[in-house]
């Protein structure tokens, strides 16, 4: 066989940030393990943020984050893309620039070609090159199910910090990529059908919605993962104390999600992470469209409380779009609108 004979996505359990552990789950995991350790570190556990933050000598934050999973796409090279741009995300994510990485390696050395790792490396090296951070080593081991990501270390303002505890009632909700990449993706992974403008809106860093949110004078910020639009909405509704208020109507989808949605392409993630949400949750929007918000991304964009004025936006044009508003809590966390 050669290497582009090998469909990656077929030596795994699942793909991308659908295969994270439940964020119930996780939370139960890590419940009384959160706790005070020094007060330099700015940002720890406890508000679910995308990266940790210490303060360091010189007024600099440094932040720290790794993300790695399973083939999301066949190709090699783009699944390689795909895995940095997810993990270099999570410093974006929190308002810092980043400026190590180094790389985390699953591999079934005994079943797929050491070419096809080179070309995942490759695709890795490629997009860190391009947020002008190096990748220098890193950690391999012999694995049944082929993985790669990244750890990255990233700089920061201490006081310019996008956080995941920060908005405030008021600000309104702006998306900077469009949802759907899951539905997509599963429907590749069980068809074979390759979705070009999934894969571009997954390898696109979220570089220029970071500088567009700090230099709008923006506070709080999260990305878009595997635990979906609602999951990581709720998440940082819930830490800021705030009600989030979606119209559904305005929430933007890459083309062909809603049909791969019809067919059934529905990942095991995202209904967990529908099921996670749903006792915080009221919602004048049938099951279907509630799929779709809760569709377990990888890679996707900012999810900010505030507007950006502009600055690239992750294929949304540069103001992003606006899909709701924070308003003073009220008896459910999250509200979607018709």
């Amino acid at each position: 066989m050669t290497i582009a004979t090998y469909r990656l996505t077929q030596y795994a359990h699942g793909g991308g940030c659908a295969c994270k552990i439940p964020p119930g789950e996780l939370e139960e995991l890590v419940a009384g393990l959160i706790r005070p350790t020094s007060d330099d570190l700015l940002v720890g556990l406890d508000g679910g943020d995308d990266a940790a933050a210490v303060r360091i000598d010189g007024g600099t934050a440094v932040l720290s984050t790794a993300d790695f999973f399973t083939p999301v796409v066949d190709d090699a090279y783009d699944f390689g893309r795909i895995a940095a741009a997810n993990a270099l995300s999570d410093i974006y994510a929190m308002g810092g620039r980043p400026v190590l990485a180094i790389n985390l390696v699953g591999w079934p050395r005994d079943v797929l070609p050491a070419e096809l790792l080179r070309e995942v490396l490759r695709g890795g090296f490629d997009v860190a090159a391009e947020a002008g951070c190096p990748v220098a080593g890193g950690h391999s081991i012999d694995d049944p199910e082929p993985k790669y990501g990244m750890a990255v270390t990233g700089l920061a303002d201490p006081d310019r910090l996008l956080r995941n505890d920060a908005a405030v009632a008021g600000d309104a909700i702006t998306l900077t990529k469009p949802l759907g990449v899951g539905v997509l993706n599963n429907r590749h992974k069980s068809t074979g059908e390759v979705f070009s403008h999934a894969i571009a809106s997954m390898v696109t860093l979220n570089s220029d919605a970071c500088a567009a949110a700090l230099e709008a004078g923006l506070s709080a910020a999260t990305d878009v993962t595997g635990f979906g639009l609602l999951g990581h909405l709720y998440k940082m509704a819930r830490a800021s104390g705030v009600t989030a208020v979606v119209d559904a109507a305005a929430v933007p989808y890459l083309d062909g999600a809603r049909q791969a949605l019809a067919d059934g392409f529905v990942s095991g993630g995202t209904r967990r992470n529908l099921d996670w949400v749903r006792p915080h949750l009221s919602s004048a929007v049938g099951e279907d469209e509630l799929l779709l918000l809760a569709d377990a991304q990888t890679s996707g964009g900012l999810l900010l409380a505030g507007e950006i004025a502009r600055g690239g936006a992750g294929g949304l044009g540069p103001r992003g779009a606006v899909i709701g508003e924070f308003v003073p809590r009220g008896d459910a966390v999250l509200h979607i609108r018709g």
